[in-house]
């Protein structure tokens, strides 16, 4: 149960309205996170145009997927993760053994993933003061030195998502279902 309204296009705040309007568009249906950081116009602002930052990064959007699906099972966001692995599926055609051991916190069978994973759990679990090894194996695999800003850019926008759901309990969409998930599963 939501501890903040979902807010709608009607009841919306003037400032969010735009925003939401843009996401039944582009989707079909409103994300109950969106729903819920209408409330805040300005975070929702923010969610939009980090989001469209991120896009621009790169790191591919399969990449992308990984490091959100990485920071989405380390918060424990059941709404996040779902949204994930249907973008990683259906956008980003990850692999579905890719998918799976994301969403299950195993190891990746793709090394270059797998590179990409632990850096961003060592970015999470470091909040950024990640060891000279890790940094270095990143590189290794073939990442970037501008890469390695870009997954903390995933992180942080991963980070107001995560965060915000958690302390809403936001519910997941019908759309989402499919997706669904359950950290004590995992």
């Amino acid at each position: 149960m939501s501890r903040v309204t979902l807010r709608t296009i009607e009841n919306a705040p003037e400032a969010a309205r735009p925003f939401l309007e843009n996401a039944l568009k582009g989707s079909g249906f409103i994300p109950n996170l969106l729903g819920l950081l209408a409330n805040a116009p300005a975070a929702l602002e923010t969610y939009v145009t980090v989001s469209a930052l991120n896009g621009k990064a790169s790191l591919t959007l399969a990449e992308r997927e990984v490091v959100q699906l990485i920071a989405a099972t380390t918060h424990g966001c059941s709404f996040c993760v779902a949204g994930h692995t249907a973008v990683a599926r259906n956008k980003a055609k990850l692999p579905a053994e890719v998918v799976d051991a994301l969403r299950v916190r195993d190891e990746l069978p793709d090394a270059r993933y797998e590179v990409l994973a632990q850096f961003t759990r060592d970015v999470i679990a470091t909040r950024g003061a990640v060891s000279d090894e890790s940094y270095a194996a990143f590189l290794e695999a073939g990442f970037s030195e501008a890469q390695a800003l870009e997954v903390i850019l995933g992180v942080s926008l991963a980070t107001l998502c995560n965060f915000a759901n958690s302390f809403n309990g936001t519910e997941l969409n019908p759309e989402l279902q499919a997706y669904r998930w359950d950290a004590s599963s995992s």
